[in-house]
């Protein structure tokens, strides 16, 4: 049988046996379009197909699923999107088609292969249109070589594995969106598991703001909050000390900030590395002493002729005490981070070694609500500072994954926690260039600040329940993945959409079941069950009390 192209061949080169590809042909091509083809396809044929054993060829003709076209000797592999009567037929139905990808066809046996992102041909109208076979779900979702992790089960196969590319995953940043209860939790530990055992040596910090993941990698990471994360004080930049320090508004807060600037450089001058070191700046991460800054204000303050001048000073040094007093800022402002811990600092927090724990858990549930913000936006910017001042060294790439990374970079311009928008905004505008990877983590893309989503090469998203956040994951993604989208409200716990770099295509997946003792604590309480139970109030309550005025000491 020669091999002829174009239409004409489409229907004679079938190599595979007409009688096989004409049992699965679905109904031919009628628009051809760069962003919208559509097929018109025959409604007996589809319900032919709904009984056959192959999942993939029962699922035929559904919106998300697959269909295949030939030109030549390439089979075109297309997603349906959308559904809508023929006008002209009662026994037809108009399906609108997104083009994925293309692979070569085997001649032999007329399967796929080398299957590959993009259309450098389109068929002509008049193609005919096939059901995708779970052989050939196989091959387009093979990974090959390529360093990969399996996440879980494509959809609507049995066995075909759903895998993440991790290079593309992790060069161009990724997003994992999910309404709360859809098991986004677990699906970031799902990931976050298989990675680091496909990289034990590797280097990961995630931002953990519940306190939920300390459970899931006791084993295989290092837990670090409020009572052992040592964190010096010194290490913050100019901007990240007026968010702790400068309490005033408006333009009293210029004023307040250029104070703490002028005595903020004074304290830092006062350690010998300064001398060392030359030119320092407000920002160089320069030990010095609380007592030192709160004594050069007093002098300062002392210079005034007038009582009004001295209210500046009065507020910065109050809050200097108030801290420095305060128990729960004794992770981050005790007089024992004074020394010069900063190299310790880096390796212990960027697993540099790693030490087979290539994961770093930052619990900052205890962390006082008014400086989460500024510990996060510190680590932040000191895994992107990393990167840039390492740059003539053996590289050593890092995973920042932020969890409710909505707080963090909000959509609105809110002027507190400036320090941390700014530095996450630059991770995902700059970080790849440097080998920094960001993850964002959360259950209202909505309320992301503008861009940075679309800053994320690979986009994971299980079930949205808002109509916003539908609508802003919808303009994230790339139109190949329309179809998929529709389904993200219907998607059950544990399914995710996947999309973009990380995919040779767009994929509906049923995640993997993690073993029990890899799970984060996030399970929701069963009031049905607690709610049977009885007895010991007068024990517990005495001891949460205790826990509570101690802050958990």
């Amino acid at each position: 049988m020669n091999q002829m192209t174009g239409v004409a061949g489409f229907a004679n080169a079938l190599p595979v046996g007409p009688g096989l590809l004409a049992a699965r042909d679905l109904g031919e091509l009628t628009e051809t379009a760069g962003a919208r083809s559509v097929v018109r396809m025959d409604l007996a044929a589809l319900e032919l197909l709904v009984g056959d054993p192959d999942p993939s060829i029962a699922m035929s003709g559904q919106v998300g699923a697959q269909l295949k076209l030939r030109i030549g000797g390439t089979w075109l592999i297309a997603s349906v999107r959308s559904l809508r009567r023929d006008p002209d037929s009662p026994l037809h139905v108009l399906a609108e088609i997104d083009f994925l990808g293309e692979g070569d066809e085997e001649r032999l046996t007329g399967r796929i292969y080398n299957f590959r992102r993009g259309v450098t041909r389109y068929p002509m109208p008049g193609a005919r249109a096939y059901a995708v076979t779970g052989a050939d779900m196989r091959e387009i979702f093979s990974a090959n070589e390529r360093p990969h992790v399996e996440i879980g089960t494509i959809y609507p196969t049995r066995d075909v594995r759903g895998a993440l590319f991790v290079d593309a995953l992790l060069g161009k940043h990724f997003a994992l969106l999910g309404s709360t209860g859809t098991g986004k939790s677990t699906s970031t530990a799902l990931i976050l598991h298989r990675i680091c055992e496909l990289a034990p040596e590797g280097h990961i910090v995630m931002i953990d703001p519940h306190g939920e993941y300390s459970a899931a990698f006791r084993t295989t990471g290092m837990i670090y909050d409020v009572s052992n994360l040592q964190m010096p004080y010194w290490l913050m930049n100019f901007e990240e000390h007026c968010e702790v320090f400068v309490t005033a508004s408006g333009r009293e807060r210029q004023i307040d900030a250029d104070i703490l600037a002028k005595c903020l450089m004074a304290a830092r001058s006062k350690n010998k590395l300064a001398t060392e070191i030359g030119k320092i700046t407000v920002d160089s991460p320069v030990p010095y002493l609380l007592s030192d800054l709160s004594n050069i204000l007093q002098q300062e303050m002392g210079k005034m002729d007038r009582a009004g001048d001295t209210a500046p000073y009065l507020r910065l040094k109050t809050k200097i005490d108030e801290i420095k007093s305060d128990p729960r800022y004794g992770f981050m402002f005790s007089g024992m981070l004074v020394a010069d811990t900063m190299a310790e600092f880096l390796s212990r927090i960027f697993r540099l070694p790693g030490d087979g724990k290539p994961i770093s858990i930052i619990d900052v549930s205890g962390v006082p609500s008014d400086i989460t913000a500024v510990v996060v936006a510190v680590l932040s910017r000191m895994v992107f500072d990393y990167a840039i001042w390492s740059r003539n060294e053996p590289q050593r790439p890092v995973l920042l994954v932020c969890e409710e990374a909505h707080r963090y970079v909000p959509s609105d311009r809110d002027t507190s926690g400036r320090a941390v928008r700014k530095v996450l905004e630059r991770i995902a505008k700059e970080g790849r260039k440097y080998g920094v990877s960001l993850g964002l983590i959360t259950q209202r893309p909505s309320d992301l600040a503008e861009g940075v989503l679309s800053q994320c090469g690979t986009i994971i998203a299980m079930r949205l329940n808002n109509d916003r956040d539908q609508a802003f994951v919808r303009a994230a993604m790339p139109e190949g993945a329309r179809g998929f989208l529709d389904s993200i409200p219907s998607l059950r716990n544990r399914e995710c959409i996947v999309c973009g770099e990380g995919v040779p295509i767009p994929i509906r997946v049923a995640l993997d079941t993690l073993e029990e003792h890899k799970r984060p604590a996030s399970s929701d309480p069963l009031f049905s069950e607690l709610w049977k139970h009885s007895g010991g109030e007068e024990e517990i309550i005495p001891r949460v009390v205790k826990r509570w005025r101690g802050q958990g000491k």
